[in-house]
């Protein structure tokens, strides 16, 4: 249930009878387990790949992180990638945003669904939607810079640049730091309107973040956001062995 796979190419797995895992799936696996970056390199060799760190991979996510989100099952919490991208989701995160954490490849991030789908900017009021289109863009600037040419992070921005979906006029600012707001708001096809606070953790090693949501006590809010737990708890119960 940790990992997100059945138990049965679990089994296959520990008993050599199934084929070679991809590197998705030991990500996973390393997540499942709570391994430390020193262990999952071992495990990729293992199962005959190269090291995420030779590979300059950044989607593991570390053991200290995995923990807190471990006491968070009853709040929408996640890990994201310096590129945007969904690393984990407590249920409530993905009764909130969707299993965002289950796409491949540019998929997984926010701000590539941003500009190619846009059934992705559905949870956020419709007056919020540039705002939060120029945060995403400004990140990815930020990391694009960082990594450099030849990245993943330069491949999703050519990438994105040939979409004409938008991005490209908002990539001509050149917007490095756009103004947050830690109250955000949320459109739910299930429990409604909730407006929720955005509490940001980085891990500086990774260059991950941690994102936890929560509401003011008492208010509307609040009350929905306990239906969203309810919501996830409920799902993640239909969906495990």
């Amino acid at each position: 249930m940790l990992i997100g796979m059945s138990t049965d190419y679990y089994a296959r797995l520990e008993q050599a009878r199934g084929p070679q895992p991809s590197e998705p799936m030991l990500a996973a696996i390393a997540r499942g387990l709570r391994l430390s970056l020193t262990e999952r390199d071992h495990l990729f060799v293992l199962g005959g790949h190269r090291s995420p760190r030779q590979a300059a991979r950044s989607d593991h996510v570390d053991v200290g992180l995995m923990r807190i989100l471990d006491r968070l099952v009853d709040t929408p919490a996640m890990v994201l990638s310096d590129l945007g991208e969904t690393l984990v989701q407590t249920p409530p995160a993905v009764a909130l945003f969707g299993d965002d954490a289950s796409n491949e490849g540019f998929e997984r991030a926010m701000v590539w669904r941003w500009f190619t789908d846009p059934a992705a900017r559905g949870i956020y009021p419709a007056e919020d939607h540039d705002l939060r289109g120029r945060q995403l863009v400004a990140d990815l600037r930020t990391a694009s810079a960082r990594a450099g040419r030849g990245s993943r992070a330069a491949e999703m921005v050519a990438s994105l640049l040939d979409s004409g979906a938008g991005f490209a006029e908002v990539w001509a600012d050149h917007e490095v730091r756009h103004r947050r707001t830690e109250r955000k708001r949320f459109t739910h096809a299930e429990v409604g309107d909730l407006e929720l606070y955005c509490q940001i953790l980085l891990d500086p090693d990774q260059h991950q973040t941690l994102l936890v949501f929560t509401a003011e006590p008492g208010t509307v809010s609040d009350d929905r956001l306990r239906l969203l737990a309810v919501i996830g708890a409920q799902r993640v119960s239909s969906s495990g062995p």
